[in-house]
């Protein structure tokens, strides 16, 4: 059954699409944008605060499905300038802690290099989540 995901805790949708959909429990996240989701403006500055604004939008999204991000299995990165890898990966760290491996929460990753994003964000995030329940650690971030 698929099941559409609307929260106002991230920002609407740019276009015809959905924030994400939730197929039986996979959860597939739209491409997220450093938008706030009162004001709908861009965050602006450091890829880092980009960074955290784009994912604290995924885990509002992931919540209003019945998710967590520790449930993500798969993400998608699109940066505009892969020279602010670095400095992205640190703010994403904190979001997914890699300091033990062993409880297997981090979610596989692909990083790309992009021309353009929508109105010219630096980074847009999307996800895929397994809605488990089934939680080896609490939220960190």
């Amino acid at each position: 059954m698929k099941e559409i995901i609307a929260t106002a805790e991230a920002p609407a949708a740019l276009g015809p699409y959905a924030q994400a959909v939730k197929v039986n429990d996979t959860i597939f996240v739209s491409g997220q944008l450093p938008l706030h989701p009162k004001n709908h403006q861009m965050v602006t500055g450091a890829i880092g605060a980009q960074t955290e604004q784009v994912l604290t939008n995924i885990r509002s999204i992931l919540e209003e499905g019945g998710a967590h991000l520790n449930d993500i299995v798969k993400v998608t990165i699109y940066m505009k300038n892969l020279g602010d890898f670095d400095e992205m990966n640190r703010v994403y760290e904190l979001f997914f802690p890699n300091s033990d491996t062993s409880t297997n929460l981090l979610p596989a990753r692909s990083t790309v290099e992009v021309a353009r994003l929508p109105r010219d964000a630096a980074i847009e995030i999307d996800c895929i989540a397994i809605v488990t329940n089934d939680y080896m650690t609490p939220e960190l971030f």
